[in-house]
């Protein structure tokens, strides 16, 4: 394997059990962020991990006393995961893009003005003097982001103060802020008064507990136009859930999206929650992603979801500890709920034999879902022939992945022939980690020429090859291919096959994001490719080149070459 760059300054990848899964195979939306006091070293291998979208998004905390920064590195234009790093490393060692003009630091951390709009402040250690100076802003501003800003509960009681006085409030963000109960307890007392108009809540990595739960429950019941509340990564536990299910339950409470992520729930939660389910029927998004409901606790919320009234329109269970017997539950969701549009069931070890129960919700007339999440499920290649069944007949899919499930090429080859059907309308499809070679490659290859939908393709950690790389080329520069996103991480590139990527720059007329991250490939390769992407001719935008080797020389090379192309983005 090619040396990483910077590797002096990396140690080995460390992930953190199924969440360094779902940053690997899985995307997030908006929120994965380390649990609070997860040791973090080589950060830019963990970053190659997730694969790559856009090079900065958001500012967030590790942890404790641990000044952090939040990147989102997302594969298939979509959030791969929030990925929290110590702010030297990523200042050191993790990846940058060549923008001029444009710091990392700059674009990470900002103060959006007109104060008419919002305060966002992502990663400032606030002076006495500067939390002075914004104490004024906060009474007038409808949206406050102040994320891992290190305020704690000494700043609580002037926060809530301040919101007292803003009845233009319309969302609060505090998350990867130190506040503790008793902070939180101060702060949402601001959130109570009659004027209070906010309707999104974030408190995520707050550092709350159970004794939180009943000043939660008494604010829900006091903020009538709160819909979005979010307290993922806080350690409720399930007493400090169930406190907080009676405000659930309040039918002063119209909250319609739910998010406790990590928050230490257990089968015993699942009773209380679904109580408070069928008491909602405003509900249109749950996520309970990495928390121990198990088998019998999972059966219980499906059966809630299936009583309730709610139009639920995305429901997320990953590393929830479902078995391929919850598949039959999940049927009675998917059938009742027309709503349901985007179903994530990643990191639950359903099988072959779970998806073929799952199966038939899919295929049910009303099931209309959009996208579907089965990374690191146990499937192979069987599992792959039920779902194809999915694929062929529903128009409204547009998303999916199998990622880190061992289908092999045989499954690729069924799913291939699957995206050829005229119903299949598939615009994003995941198939890293998932044990292909280079025999796959003429199968995807016809797939890709013949395609008029897909327009993004996950490939990345699959032993393709160079020959391989070839056969993808050789599809891509068919006229018509409508393919944006093409993802070849740790695929064994090498400089063979640089010139037919260069080629395929050249041609392609959609091709706009192209990573190649962890190959072989020397600063030769990688100059021929930067002489194509540099062309007038080549609509390429984002060229992704994490842990390739090469020279200063090189690197002022690709600067330069940003310099002069501003719509090319060089992100190594």
């Amino acid at each position: 394997m090619c040396p990483p760059r910077h590797s002096a300054l990396l140690g080995r990848p460390r992930t953190w059990g199924a969440l360094g899964r779902r940053l690997r195979l899985g995307r997030e939306a908006v929120t994965a962020t380390a649990p609070r006091g997860a040791s973090i070293q080589g950060c830019h291998t963990d970053w190659r991990d997730v694969n790559t979208g856009p090079p900065l998004c958001r500012i967030g905390r590790a942890p404790a006393k641990v000044p952090t920064q939040v990147w989102r590195h997302a594969g298939a234009g979509r959030a791969g995961g929030l990925l929290q790093l110590p702010r030297t490393a990523v200042q050191q060692c993790l990846g940058r893009t060549l923008e001029p003009g444009r710091s990392p630091s700059r674009m990470a951390s900002r103060t959006h003005l007109p104060l008419a709009m919002s305060l966002d402040l992502h990663y400032e250690q606030l002076s006495d003097a500067r939390w002075t100076e914004l104490l004024p802003v906060m009474q007038q501003c409808p949206v406050i982001r102040l994320v891992d800003c290190g305020i704690t509960e000494g700043r609580c009681r002037d926060m809530s103060s301040a919101l007292r006085d803003n009845a233009a409030l319309t969302e609060l963000s505090l998350c990867s802020n130190e506040l503790g109960d008793a902070g939180t307890d101060l702060l949402l007392q601001g959130l109570q008064s009659p004027t209070c108009k906010v309707r999104k809540l974030s408190l995520q990595s707050c550092c709350l507990s159970e004794a939180s739960g009943r000043t939660l429950a008494s604010m829900l019941r006091a903020a009538p136009s709160l819909r979005e509340l979010d307290l993922s990564y806080n350690p409720l536990g399930d007493a400090g859930l169930q406190l907080l299910c009676e405000g659930l339950r309040d039918p002063q409470c119209h909250v319609e999206s739910l998010e406790l992520q990590y928050c230490s729930l257990s089968a015993a939660s699942c009773e209380p929650l679904a109580a408070a389910l069928r008491a909602r029927p405003e509900l249109k998004e749950l996520v309970l992603n990495n928390n121990d409901f198990g088998e019998a606790g999972t059966r219980t919320l499906c059966q809630a979801l299936v009583d309730s009234a709610c139009p639920l329109e995305s429901l997320k269970l990953e590393s929830c500890g479902l078995t391929s017997a919850n598949c039959q539950d999940l049927c009675g969701v998917l059938a009742t709920k027309a709503s349901l549009r985007n179903l994530e069931l990643g990191d639950n070890r359903l099988g072959d034999a779970g998806v073929a129960a799952l199966c038939p919700g899919l295929l049910s007339p009303g099931c209309q879902l959009k996208t579907l999440w089965l990374w690191e499920c146990d499937i192979t290649a069987s599992g792959c022939g039920d779902l194809c069944r999915v694929l062929r007949a529903k128009e409204s899919l547009r998303e999916f992945s199998v990622a880190g499930n061992a289908v092999g090429d045989e499954g690729v080859r069924l799913l291939c022939e699957s995206l050829l059907e005229p119903r299949c309308r598939l615009e994003s499809l995941w198939v890293k980690s998932c044990s292909l070679t280079e025999a796959c490659c003429p199968h995807v290859s016809t797939m890709l020429a013949q395609n008029r939908s897909l327009q993004e393709l996950q490939l990345s950690n699959n032993k393709l090859a160079d020959a391989g790389v070839e056969e993808l080329c050789r599809g891509l520069s068919q006229p018509g291919v409508p393919l944006r996103s093409l993802w070849l991480g740790d695929c064994e590139v090498t400089d063979a096959s640089c010139g037919h990527l260069a080629s395929l720059l050249l041609t392609s007329r959609s091709l706009q994001e192209l990573d190649l991250s962890n190959n072989c490939m020397s600063e030769v390769g990688v100059l021929r490719l930067a002489e194509s992407a540099q062309q007038p001719s080549c609509v390429l935008e984002k060229l992704v080149l994490y842990d390739i080797y090469w020279t200063e020389e090189t690197d002022d090379r690709l600067q330069a070459l940003a310099e002069k192309k501003p719509s090319l983005k060089i992100i190594c």
